[in-house]
Parts: structure tokens; sequence; C-alpha cells
């Protein structure tokens, strides 16, 4: 089906841009070397005319040519993610060559890269320039920091706090002290501009957990709070946005393997290139396969991705393509017992004895065989079209659109409780040892209660952006429409627990129930939700001064929600509850950017934001204001049916930033104070799900410290947040904000060296210090600061082999990420992986 769906996909594609090119009349060339300022070759920096579609890419030894130039006076331009960009008046004769080498300065913090994520329709403005706080994640970024899912990248971002310690998917991921009993509420993933799906996090689903970082990301930016709750979807928290490698003029590659001292394997590849005249690809991919840090006696971290991209350069405008195709799993790794001497590094319950289980399925007592090796995964499609249009008069339209469909599945090995010593059961149950299924006779020790949870969710997602957009003279105005679908149609089976010894990869325990140790319990649904969200908005980026500009902009929502349940202890084929939901609302941003010079700039703005039900809040209870309908409810008191208009939660955010450029250091500190309400609730959770009102105040600070060789970067995040109001949870009114660090900061140094002329090479580190957190919104306690220690060396030569070795966690570190969510008492958390070693070569052509 995805072949398919893939196959169909490039046809159409190629049948829109595969047509005649506008013939331009050659006459000159342009070419030259782009080198950094101690003269070293800088790959893939990007030479342009500006105003036309003509340019290059440098290859691997800096050089660069650009041919078939009419005659005629331009603007070149060159460019590249960590340096500074350069503009030169250049005139090009018929029929002649012109050399034209350029010498780039760094970019420290990127300021001067241009961003398109939260920028009207995607037009895009220097970093430097904008009246908003974003961070660019390069892929030298990416490789120094080896994160093992996309959630972990986001660890180099301000103001986020990232619970990635759950695998390759499922992580918490928490926006400048917005609070969530779990999941990513606040956070929408995008590939070249266009969201992956609908709503930003569901019941066992979050954005990231659909995306795999590979070598085909060329550059990575994240926007925490800004316009955005304009434009796009609407994301009031962070949008990161990746934009993958685009084919150029050049043929070039690279091939990667990599290995760790935990039996990972894996191996990326990515090529680009020219079809032909203005007609360019890239594919690439990977496959991967390990047991994972956390051993289960399998390999239980496996799959593989491919991408492919095509990009049609017409006179006027251009329209990219792509598809991305991914079959991938990993271990869903949960709080464990803390005290009970295992190793809480590698520690993992599941294993080879609790891997297979056959389970009831529905209240008529049928059932079905799992596998749980498959942990948390995406198998999918996820494809997008973007258009950029110049229709004369000054007007530009640009049209961003995705399309996603697969499987997010889960199956997990979920803690229920907290762990007993085999002293204590013995003695409850009256005999003097237990023994596990496959013979062995425990006298001490521990056991716990362990529940295998199967949730196979089924997501589908139609997205589209349009937009047109004029400079008027000093405004710069923009007008569009953004329409999306998505859906979710889900089988659960929560609970099914068994008592199994409290070691890696522990037996079950032999005739003895899990109600002994803690109380068993079952929940099981069939559902299935669809929402459509219409929005159609406006912006104008008025300059008034050289110094002074006026950034505006507000959007109109139109919402609808379907929801259909069967649930219960099982399902029984009777639908439970139905919902019919439609709502309205505005959002607004404006802010003032202020250049004091050409190194200090300030902004201030302040935003207003919607957030409308998902399909959890309809199934978990009322949790959302009605204004007008009809509500049904059963006999004991629950709704079974509700129609009518639903009223958002608000978000309100006020912003002030900071953005210094010097010789030798950047810095960007931004201020923020933000009010919302927000659902929190967990399955199979001891609390009530509720809706609770927040007020967080916070700054963020990225900065970077360039002394030739030596370099150190900086970025702190400081929280400080409480409850200010809730229904249905008052006695949680004034306690504060859960789950995220009061204090977060990285230190990252790295120093270049040569060891030979023809071979470079950087020592690199980072500390991380992570603050302490309250475990819940009832603060019952609070999980300890922790520090984490990591090292690398980047070894590249001239001929374009790369070499790298890294140590992850090298103090082994068992800093908690969470205590446990499902039940705050229990003696379980989750830290964070232990010690890794490892290791890539690569070659880059």
């Amino acid at each position: 089906m995805l072949i398919r769906r893939v196959t169909l996909f490039l046809f159409i594609l190629l049948s829109i841009i595969i047509v005649p090119s506008s013939i331009i009349n050659a006459q000159g060339t342009i070419k030259g070397k782009i080198v950094d300022q101690k003269g070293e070759a800088l790959t893939g920096a990007n030479v342009f005319l500006i105003g036309t579609t003509l340019g290059a890419a440098t290859d691997l030894n800096g050089m660069y040519v650009i041919k078939q130039i009419p005659a005629g006076t331009y603007n070149l331009k060159v460019s590249m993610v960590g340096y500074k960009s350069l503009e030169f008046k250049v005139e090009v004769k018929d029929k002649e060559t012109l050399t034209k080498d350029v010498a780039l300065a760094e970019d420290i913090l990127y300021f001067e890269s241009v961003v398109v994520t939260g920028t009207a329709g995607g037009s895009g403005i220097k970093k430097k320039d904008a009246s908003f706080s974003i961070t660019t994640i390069s892929p030298r970024d990416i490789e120094r920091l080896g994160p093992p899912s996309t959630a972990a990248a986001l660890d180099l971002v301000p103001g986020v706090w990232s619970e990635s310690s759950g695998g390759v998917a499922g992580a918490n991921i928490f926006v400048r002290g917005l609070p969530s009993s779990g999941d990513a509420p606040f956070v929408t993933m995008s590939i070249n501009g266009a969201p992956i799906y609908g709503t930003q996090t569901l019941s066992f689903f979050e954005q990231s957990s659909i995306f795999r970082i590979d070598e085909t990301v060329g550059f990575i930016e994240a926007l925490r709070g800004g316009p955005s709750s304009v434009f796009s979807n609407g994301e009031s928290g962070l949008t990161t946005n990746f934009n993958l490698l685009k084919g150029t003029d050049q043929t070039k590659g690279k091939v990667k393997y990599s290995t760790s001292d935990y039996s990972k394997q894996r191996i990326d590849a990515v090529l680009s290139g020219p079809i032909s005249e203005r007609f360019y690809y890239m594919v690439g991919g990977y496959a991967r396969t390990s047991p994972g840090i956390r051993n289960t006696e399998f390999n239980s971290e496996e799959g593989g991705q491919f991408t492919v991209q095509l990009t049609k350069v017409f006179d006027k405008g251009v329209v990219n393509g792509f598809a991305r195709v991914t079959n991938d799993h990993g271990q869903w790794v949960l709080p464990m017992a803390l005290a009970t001497g295992n190793n809480l590094g590698t520690f993992s319950p599941l294993g080879n004895a609790t891997r297979f289980r056959t389970l009831r399925i529905n209240a008529q007592g049928d059932s079905a065989h799992y596998d749980f090796s498959k942990g948390r995964g995406w198998k999918g499609i996820i494809s997008g079209l973007n258009f950029d249009y110049g229709l004369g008069g000054g007007w530009t339209v640009r049209d961003n659109f995705s399309y996603t469909s697969g499987q997010a599945n889960t199956y997990g090995f979920v803690p229920n409780g907290s762990p007993m010593e085999v002293s204590d059961l013995t003695a409850k149950l009256g005999t003097s040892s237990i023994k596990t299924v496959g013979g062995k006779t425990l006298t001490s020790g521990y056991v716990q209660s362990y529940g295998h949870w199967v949730v196979e969710k089924q997501l589908e997602s139609i997205i589209n952006d349009i937009s047109l957009t004029n400079e008027l003279g000093k405004h710069k105005v923009t007008f569009g429409a953004y329409q999306s679908f998505w859906s979710s149609e889900d089988f659960w089976t929560l609970g099914n627990q068994i008592l199994v010894q409290n070691v890696t990869n522990g037996d079950v325990i032999k005739d003895v129930s899990p109600d002994s140790v803690a109380g068993s319990w079952n929940y099981g649904l069939n559902e299935a939700g669809d929402s459509r969200m219409f929005a159609v908005y406006a912006g104008d980026s008025w300059q008034i001064t050289d110094k002074i500009r006026l950034d505006v902009g507000a959007r109109y929502d139109f919402f609808n929600l379907n929801f259909t349940l069967d649930h219960g202890a099982f399902p029984d084929g009777t639908i439970d509850k139905i919902a019919n939901l439609d709502g309205k609302d505005w959002a607004g941003t404006g802010a003032i950017n202020y250049a004091v010079n050409n190194n200090l700039g300030v902004f201030i703005r302040g935003s207003k934001g919607s957030l409308f039900p998902n399909f959890d809040q309809i199934r978990d209870g009322d949790l959302y204001h009605l204004t007008s309908g009809d509500v049904i409810r059963d006999a004991n008191g629950n709704v079974s049916s509700v129609k009518g208009t639903v009223e958002p939660n608000i978000f309100n955010q006020f912003e002030l930033g900071v953005k210094i450029e010097q010789g030798l250091y950047s810095l960007f500190i931004t201020g923020f104070l933000n009010t919302v309400e927000i659902y929190d609730g967990d399955i199979g959770a001891t609390r009530i799900a509720a809706l609770l009102k927040t007020r967080t105040v916070g700054a963020e600070v990225d900065a970077g410290l360039s002394l030739g060789s030596f370099k150190v970067n900086l970025i702190g995040t400081f929280l400080n947040g409480k409850i200010t109001g809730s229904e249905k949870a008052p006695e949680t009114v004034g306690n504060k904000i859960w789950r995220q660090p009061d204090v977060q900061l990285r230190l990252a140094p790295s120093y270049n060296f040569q060891l030979s002329k023809s071979v470079s090479a950087a020592i690199y580190g980072a500390i991380r210090y992570v603050g302490k957190r309250w475990n819940d919104r009832d603060n019952s306690y609070q999980l300890d600061s922790y520090s984490k220690l990591d090292l690398g060396l980047d070894v590249s030569t001239s001929g374009g082999l790369t070499f790298n070795l890294s140590g992850n966690n090298l103090t082994d570190s068992h800093g908690l990420t969470e205590g446990d969510p499902r039940d705050p008492t229990s003696k379980n958390g989750r830290p964070i992986f232990g010690r890794s070693i490892r290791f890539s070569i690569g070659v880059n052509f």
C-alpha cells in the first residue's frame, strides 16, 4: 500500500514539474571558491544571483560554477548555515567567465541565516531581524549531539524540556512552562514548512514519534511562541521545522556507518544532483538494528527510512515535492523500580520471557497474539508539495501541502504500582518461596506487577496552507488560508497485569496473582475520530523607520470534530459515546522590532492563541467548554452524546527579546509570560482528569563565544510557574508547574585543530544541568536535579572521509526525567540512558 502511494505521489509530482522551462539565452559564467577565514574550503555553501533562479552549491573543494547567465549586472549572494552571508555586485559579460572567490566569517548563533518558520506564508526573514525567538540547528550540531530520537534533538533548544528517555518514540515535550500530563500538546513538527499532522498530540501519540532525523535533513528551525499562533496551524508553543536537503547542479552524496558499545549498527546514505536543466533530485535514508542500551535479549531497535525529493526551478518560482516512507520502532522505556538493586542506566524489565502475550480483546472473549518487541514506532508515509511563484506586480503565491498516513502503534510493558520484596509476598501468601515459569525458586529479591499494553493507532492527515504576499512601499502584506483534516482510528487493550521478577529481563512468577502486589485492572476501546480546521489569516510587516518595524497578524479559525467511542474493561460492540462539535475563534499577534544598530536589536510581542479540544478530552469526560447544544447522559451521569458549539481554551503570551551580535560573541535572550488553560489526564492514573489554568514567567538564553579555534555555546532556561485555577481539582491551585525543571543549563565547548595539512579535527563536549522538578500537579514530591557529561572527537580529511568518536553520559548519571505519572506515590521513575560509546565513519563525495 505504501509503495503504491509513493509511486502515485511521484507520478503526480513528475507530471507537474517536468515541463519545458523558459529558454535562457546563455551568455556568461561565474565561478570561484568559497572558504572560511582560515582558508579551508566550505562544502555546501549556496551561491546565487538575487532576483533570479540561477545559483549553485560548492563541492568538497569549495568550488562552484554558475552557467548560462544572461549578460548584465547582478547582486551575487553567498550564504551557508553557520556563516555570515555576503553580497557583491558583479557584471556578467557575453561569452566570458568571471572568477569570484569569497571568504565567509563564522556566524556563531546563525543570526545571518534566513528563517521561514513563523513568517507569513513562509516568506522568510533574517534571524537577526526577527521579532520572535528562534533557534537554528545545523547538521554538525546534530552529529555532535547524537540524539537517540527526534525529541532528544530538542535539548539544543532553549525554553524546551524534552523527556526523551522513553526511546525513539513517545516522548513528553514541554515548552516554556506550559503544563501537561505528557505527550506534547504544544509542539508541532513540520517538514519544509508544512505540519505533519493536524493536531499536536493524542493519547499515545506526539508528532516527534513519526519523524526520524537522518542525513536527508539540511537544517532545523525551532520557534517558540512568536507569530505562530496566527500563521500555519496556529501553534502557540513550539514549531520545529525540518528543512530537507535539496539537489543542486552538482552531484554529491554521503555514506556513513555507525556502531556503538551496545551493538548498534546503522547505515545512512544521501545522494543529490541534477536530473536535467533546473530539475534536481535528492534521495536518502537509513537502516538500523540494535538490542538497545537497555538490552531486551532481542533487537528491539529496528527499522529504516527512505526519502525522495524532487525540485523544479522556473524563471519565476520553484516547485518542490517529497515523500518519506518510514518503518521503524524501538523499545518503549517506562518508569522502573528505583531501589531494587538494578542498574538504572541499562535496566529493562522486558525480555524473552515477557516478549509474547495472548490477550483478550473484547467482551465476547476473543483473543489475539502480540509481539512486544515492536515497542513504539511508525509505519507510514509523510509527503508534501511546496510551491513558490511570482505572479507579477510584486505578488508571490506560496503553497505548503502535506499528506500523512500510517500506523503509530504502541506495545508496552508497563509497571503497575510499587515493587514488593519476595519475603513480604511469601509471608502474605503463607509460603516459604515462589517460583518463576522457568523453574527458578525465589526466596529473596523483588517482584513487581507489569501489564502488557496494546495501542493500535491508524492516523491520516491532509494539510494545505496557501498565501499571497506583496511588498507595498514600506509594508509587506500577506493574506492566507489554512485548511486541515486529520483522523485517528484506535484499538486499545490496557492493564493485562502479570507478576514478574524485578531483575533485568525478569521471568513471570508462576501461580501468583498480580493482585497480591497491586490491584489489577483492564481498559479497552475501539474509537474513531476525525476533525477539521479552516482558517483565514492576514499579516503586515510595516517598516516604520530604518530602525523600527511593526509586525501584526490576525487569524480566524473554524473547527469541527466528530468522535465515536466503544469502551470499558473490554470493548463490547456498543457505542458508549458520540460527539459532534463545532467551534470558532480568533487569534492575533503584534510585535515591535527595534534595530538599535547593526549589532543590537530588541523586540516586544504579545500574542493570543486558541486551543480546541481533541479526542482525548471528549473520551475522558466533559473537559471542554460547551456554549450551546445538546448533552445526553447515561444512568451513571456520564456523557453519552454531545452535539453543539465548543469554546476553545485561550493561550496568552508576552515576550521581550534582546539580540546582540559582536565579533567574538552573540547573545539572544528572551523573557516571557504566558497564561493558558490546559487538559491534564492520564490513562490508568490515580488522579482525576481536569482542566487547569496556569501562569508562567521565565527566560531563555542562547549564547555563543568564538575565540579563533576555541568556541563555546550556552543554552539556558529559567521558569517559575503555578496553577491559578481549576474547577475539578481546586486543591491544586497555588501549586507549582510540574514535570518541568526550574533551571536548565547546557555548556558546550569545542576546539578545532589540524592534524596535518589535509586532516582537521575537533574536540568537543557538553555538560548539562537539569534542576529540580515537581513530579505531579499535586506537588507530591520533587525529582532531584542532575548533570550529564558528553565528550567527542571529530576527524575529517580533505578527501571527504569523516570519523566521529563520542561518549554519552560519561559519568553514568542516573538522573530521573520523570516519576510515575500513572501512580505518583509508587517507588518508580524513569532515568536517562546509561553511559555509552559510539563511533561512525563516513565519506562525502
